[in-house]
Parts: structure tokens; C-alpha cells; sequence
């Protein structure tokens, strides 16, 4: 038997509380949660092996100007970082949205085993996460890390770089 919801129209059956459906779905999601969880944490320990690993060659090499070839692992484990995370949020997001028609008495069974994240997941959802406090202080603390160890090997380049940036940023406007 179909029920009737507050619009008028007719959907699949409701679900139970107790429904082994409904605590399969949402063990999947939690599991999928918690994946999204173990990636940010994997990017955070590979980033930091694999910019740890350049710098340590690059000076055993005599070749430190080149230490800034380390940023690029730490931007590109930044934006995967971040997107783990609004992958993470987004499925966060579908877990409580069914918990939430679950108490309304409003899930029906066409809402059981969509895993699909609640929003998409689009170039501004990644970058809002990079203000996240799981990201901004430990990605910005390791790229101010390899400039300070960048300047200790090579101050003029660092220097350089500095000044070329702040004459690019207050001469833009001119």
C-alpha cells in the first residue's frame, strides 16, 4: 500500500526505524564517512613524506634552490585534502538529511541506497573547505615550513620572490 505525503503525492511505502534496510543504508553512508575521513588523514601523512623526501634529496644534493619544488606536492594535497572533506561534508549532509525524514515519518523506500553526496560537489564547495580548520593551519603551517627552510639555503631567492610578489600585488591595481 502506498501512503499519501503532504503534497498529495503518492510515494513507495515508508521505512521502519527498525527497518534492517535502514540500518544497512546508513552503515554504508557511515562507512562511506568515515572513508572520506581516512583520505584527508592519508593526505596530510603523504603530503608531509613526500615534502619532507624532496627537501631532504634537494639539500643532499647540493641543489636547495630548488627546495621550492616541494609547494607543488603541498598545493595539490591541499586541494585533495579539500575535497575530501566536501565529499565527507556533502554524504554528512545525506546521512542527517534521512535521519531527519526518518523522525519526520516522511522516508520512504525510494530513499533508501541513494549514495550520492546531499550537494554537489563543485570547485566552490572544495575551495570553502579550505578555511577548514583541519586544513588552512596544517597546509599553511608546512608551506611557511619549506620557505623558512628555503631561505635558510637560499635568502636572496626568497627575497627575490617576496619583492616580485608584493611589486605584482600593489602594481596591480595601477
Amino acid at each position: 500500500m502506498n501512503d499519501e505525503i503532504n503534497d498529495g503525492s503518492v510515494c513507495g511505502p515508508m521505512v521502519e526505524f527498525e527497518s534492517a534496510a535502514v540500518h544497512s543504508y546508513l552503515n554504508i553512508l557511515q562507512s562511506v564517512i568515515n572513508r572520506m575521513a581516512a583520505n584527508s588523514a592519508s593526505c596530510k601523512s603523504w603530503c608531509i613524506t613526500l615534502v619532507t623526501g624532496i627537501i631532504v634529496v634537494l639539500i643532499n644534493k647540493d641543489k636547495s634552490e630548488f627546495i621550492y619544488i616541494s609547494l607543488v606536492p603541498a598545493f595539490l594535497f591541499t586541494f585533495l585534502d579539500c575535497y575530501y572533506l566536501a565529499a565527507e561534508k556533502g554524504f554528512r549532509g545525506k546521512y542527517n538529511a534521512f535521519i531527519g525524514k526518518l523522525h519526520e515519518g516522511t522516508a520512504v523506500r525510494s530513499d533508501l541506497f541513494i549514495v550520492l553526496p546531499e550537494t554537489n560537489i563543485n570547485f566552490r564547495s572544495i575551495f570553502s573547505c579550505l578555511k577548514s580548520h583541519s586544513i588552512l593551519p596544517f597546509y599553511l603551517t608546512l608551506i611557511i615550513i619549506v620557505f623558512v627552510i628555503l631561505y635558510h639555503f637560499q635568502p636572496d631567492a626568497v627575497k627575490d620572490t617576496i619583492k616580485a610578489s608584493f611589486m605584482y600585488l600593489f602594481n596591480k591595481g595601477a
